[in-house]
C-alpha cells in the first residue's frame, strides 16, 4: 500500500506504472489462469441434456384469492464520526397484503382512480434497530450481548395480540407436528462452550435457558447464532443481510402460524412471494432445517402456495444470458448438473446438491407467455438434486398468479414485490441523513 500526505508538506506515493509486466511474465500466474473456468455463454448450452426443460400449462381453476409479499431493508447510520466512530442500524420489515380481485379490476379502468391503488399497499411494518459498532444497550457488557437483546426484545413485542418469540418457539420445536423436544446451540454465546441442548422442558416463560456450563443467560433468538459472526472490536455489520433475510422469513412463518390458528383453509387461497430465493444463509442457515419440516407438514397435510422471487445474482443473469434461446411460455428447472456446468463454474457433487446446506426449495427459471423472465425458487419437501416437475407442488398455479403480477415499473418486475421494495426500503439520501439526525439527538 502507499503513502500518502497527511499534512500536505510532501507528495503522495503512487503505485508503479510498470510493476503489471512481473504479473503477465509471471509463469505460475499463466498456468493458474489457463486451469480456471468461467460461466457459459448461451451458444455454449445445450438443451438437449438431461435438463427439465417443457412449456408452461396454465391451471384450469386458480384458488388464490390473496397475494403476501414479504420484503425488508436496512440502512446503516454514523451516530458519531469523529473518533471513536460510532454506528447503528435501523430494519423495516414490511408484509403486503392485497387481493387478486383488486389487482384484476385495475386492467379493466380506463384511469386509475388513487383510492384503488391505495388497496394495493395494505402494508404491516415491522421495525428493528440494533448497534452496530461503538455502541452498547444501557445494562449490557459488550456489543455482542447488546445485538442479542435487541433481537430478543424485538421478537418479544406483542404484534396484534401475537409475539414473534411465541411464533420462534412453534418453529424451532416443531409444534405444528411431530415435535422436537431440544435443540442443539452450536455455542454458548458468553462462555463460547459448543453443543449447548437447549430443551424445550426448561426454557422459562420468558424463552431462555441457562447455560449448564456458565450458567448465562441464553435467549431463544440465539438459535440465529449471530453472536459468532459479531466482534466488539470490529463490529456486527457482517450480519446485517442475514437479520434481514432471516426476518423476511419468520414473518412468513409468524403469517403461516396465524392462518393455522385462526382458519386454516385460507391457506389454500394465499400466495406467499419472498423476495429473493427460498434459503437461509451465514450464520442462521440451519434454520433450513425446521423451515423444511414445516414445509413438508403443510404439502402433506394441509396446501402452500409460496415463491421467491431474485432480483439480481448469477441466476438472474443466466437466465437473461438465455432470454433469447428459451421459448415463451417455457419453465426451465434447474438439477445439479446444469448449476454447476452452467451457473456457477465448479464440479457438480451428487452427495451435496447445490443449496443442501440452506435451500428449502428448488430453482427454475419462468418465461412468462408475455416474454418477462423470473428465477423463482419453489419450496421442496426434499433435497432434490434432480428435481421434476411433480416434485414441484403447486408449480402451475404459483406461475399463474406470477403470470398475473407482471409490473412495468422495472425490467421483470412483479408488482407486490416492487410496492412492498418502495414501501420499506431505507434509502441514502434523504432517509439515511434523516435517521442519523434522529438518532444522534436521541442517543444521551
Amino acid at each position: 500500500m502507499a503513502y500518502s500526505s497527511k499534512t500536505g508538506k510532501r507528495p503522495n506515493e503512487y503505485a508503479s506504472k510498470s510493476s503489471h509486466s512481473h504479473i503477465i511474465n509471471d509463469s505460475s500466474v499463466q498456468q493458474f489462469l489457463a486451469n480456471c473456468d468461467m460461466p457459459k455463454h448461451a451458444e455454449e448450452i445445450d438443451f438437449s441434456e438431461d435438463h427439465v426443460y417443457f412449456h408452461f400449462t396454465p391451471p384450469r381453476d386458480n384458488p388464490i384469492n390473496h397475494i403476501i409479499a414479504v420484503d425488508g431493508g436496512y440502512t446503516e447510520v454514523i451516530v458519531q464520526p469523529e473518533f471513536p466512530s460510532a454506528t447503528i442500524g435501523f430494519f423495516q420489515i414490511g408484509a403486503l397484503i392485497f387481493s387478486i380481485d383488486d389487482l384484476e379490476n385495475l386492467d379493466v379502468q380506463p384511469f386509475i382512480n388513487p383510492s384503488d391503488i391505495s388497496k394495493l399497499k395494505n402494508i404491516q411494518r415491522l421495525k428493528l434497530t440494533i448497534p452496530i459498532k461503538n455502541i452498547v444497550i444501557q445494562g449490557e457488557p459488550t456489543l455482542t450481548s447488546s445485538v442479542r437483546r435487541s433481537l430478543y426484545d424485538f421478537f418479544r413485542q406483542d404484534i396484534e395480540d401475537e409475539t414473534l418469540i411465541d411464533t420462534l418457539r412453534w418453529f424451532i420445536f416443531q409444534e405444528f407436528g411431530s415435535q422436537k423436544l431440544t435443540w442443539n446451540l452450536s455455542s454458548c454465546p458468553v462462555c463460547e462452550h459448543s453443543n449447548i441442548e437447549l430443551s424445550k422442558k426448561s426454557m422459562s416463560n420468558q424463552h431462555t435457558f441457562g447455560c449448564p456450563y456458565c450458567d448465562s443467560e441464553i435467549f431463544l433468538t440465539d438459535v440465529f447464532r449471530l453472536h459468532e459472526a459479531i466482534d466488539d472490536e470490529l463490529g456486527a455489520g457482517g450480519v446485517l443481510g442475514y437479520i434481514t433475510t432471516t426476518l423476511e422469513q419468520i414473518v412468513f412463518v409468524h403469517l403461516i402460524r396465524i392462518m393455522l390458528k385462526t382458519k386454516p383453509d385460507l391457506l389454500k387461497h394465499v400466495l406467499l412471494i419472498k423476495d429473493g430465493p427460498l434459503a437461509f444463509f451465514g450464520q442462521t442457515a440451519n434454520m433450513h432445517i425446521p423451515m423444511r419440516g414445516l414445509i413438508t407438514f403443510l404439502l402433506n397435510s394441509k396446501d402452500l402456495f409460496m415463491a421467491g422471487l431474485e432480483k439480481s445474482g448469477p441466476f438472474v443473469e443466466h437466465a437473461h444470458e438465455i432470454y433469447d434461446i428459451i421459448d415463451n411460455g417455457s419453465i426451465l428447472l434447474l438439477n445439479n448438473e446444469y448449476i454447476y456446468k452452467y451457473v456457477m463454474p465448479g464440479i457438480a457433487d451428487p452427495k451435496r446438491p447445490y443449496g443442501s446446506t440452506t435451500y428449502y426449495s428448488n430453482k427454475l427459471i419462468f418465461k412468462t407467455r408475455s416474454g418477462s423472465i423470473y428465477v423463482v425458487s419453489v419450496p421442496t419437501t426434499d433435497i432434490l438434486p434432480f428435481p421434476h416437475e411433480a416434485d414441484l407442488q403447486n408449480l402451475p398455479v404459483i406461475l399463474t398468479n406470477i403470470e398475473k403480477l407482471k409490473c412495468d415499473m422495472y425490467d421483470n418486475a412483479l408488482l407486490p414485490v416492487a410496492l412492498a421494495n418502495k414501501l420499506v426500503s431505507l434509502s441514502n439520501h434523504p432517509s439515511s441523513r434523516i435517521l442519523q439526525k434522529f438518532a444522534t439527538q436521541s442517543i444521551h
